[in-house]
């Protein structure tokens, strides 16, 4: 897989980050998801989150690394 560095909020390179994949898809690098209530609504949701995945915040202002549609 090939990964390609969009962007980071963080100034001493830890996380956030989020990258591009040759895959169509996209990594982010970030806090794990702890908080008990916001993995219960995210669990009740179809099928939730399943074992083999896990949920990643990232702060609004990562967003602006995010390719658009229209560009």
């Amino acid at each position: 897989m090939r990964v390609t560095f969009l962007g980071t909020t963080s100034d001493e390179g830890n996380c956030p980050t989020v990258y591009e994949t040759d895959r169509d898809t996209f990594l982010v690098q970030g806090d794990i998801v702890t908080d008990p209530e916001a993995l219960a609504v995210l669990r009740k949701r179809g099928n939730g989150v399943p074992e083999h995945e896990t949920v990643v915040e990232i702060p609004k202002a990562l967003a602006r690394f995010l390719p658009r549609e229209d560009e």
